[in-house]
């Protein structure tokens, strides 16, 4: 059996010699003291150094001079659809409330289930509706500021939401217009307030 061996391994040696892999084989004890100093770790399956897979840069190839968030119309269709969205869920839990409240000397039947079902369509259509109206209007406004400006800060949000509260009420009349852009300046600048409460808290710690 041992007479063997060398003959297989000159049969391999053979063979690799003539399909052009005649490279030597070496077995693992005598590849184990082999220094690998100074030599990239490559991958088994591609030959390609793995570090240069490794890069700190971000995944994604921004056009010159374009910035990394998204502007206003990019977020309008986000905006719009959200508050579509929240209006109908809003309004599909408050018809229901409100379904339930008026039907409650009815026993369970067709009629009240009916009733109950037509209350849901109503309000869910109407708050969405309501959202989603408004939700248009600022964004329109919003991206209206931002391209007569050119510039993009808090103070677009302030005036956008302004103007959407003014334009929402104005059919209730020149107080009703007021009393909305009061509303909407109030919230838009909430919600200024909030996106720049971490930098007004470092600033007042400093």
């Amino acid at each position: 059996m041992d007479n063997n061996t060398p003959a297989s391994g000159g049969f391999k040696g053979g063979l690799g010699s003539l399909f052009g892999g005649g490279t030597p084989e070496y077995s693992n004890t005598e590849l184990a003291g082999v220094p690998l100093t100074g030599m990239s770790p490559l991958s088994p399956y591609l030959n390609v150094d793995p570090r240069y897979l490794l890069q700190d840069t971000d995944e994604f190839i921004l056009p010159t001079g374009a910035n990394k968030t998204r502007g206003r119309f990019e977020l309008a269709f986000f905006t719009i659809g959200g508050c579509c969205i929240t209006g109908t869920a809003f309004g599909t839990l408050n018809g229901l409330r409100m379904g339930l409240t008026e039907t409650r000397g009815m026993p369970w039947s067709k009629p009240r289930n009916v009733q109950i079902l037509n209350m849901v369509t109503r309000h869910g259509a109407s708050w969405a509706n309501t959202l989603g109206s408004v939700a248009l209007l600022y964004s329109v406004f919003g991206v209206a500021i931002e391209k007569a400006r050119g510039a993009e800060d808090d103070l677009n949000t302030v005036a956008a939401g302004t103007l959407t509260g003014m334009l929402f009420k104005s059919t209730a009349g020149l107080k009703g217009a007021t009393r909305g852009g009061l509303i909407g300046l109030a919230m838009s600048g909430l919600y200024a307030l909030y996106n720049n409460w971490d930098h007004l808290k470092g600033t007042s710690l400093y």
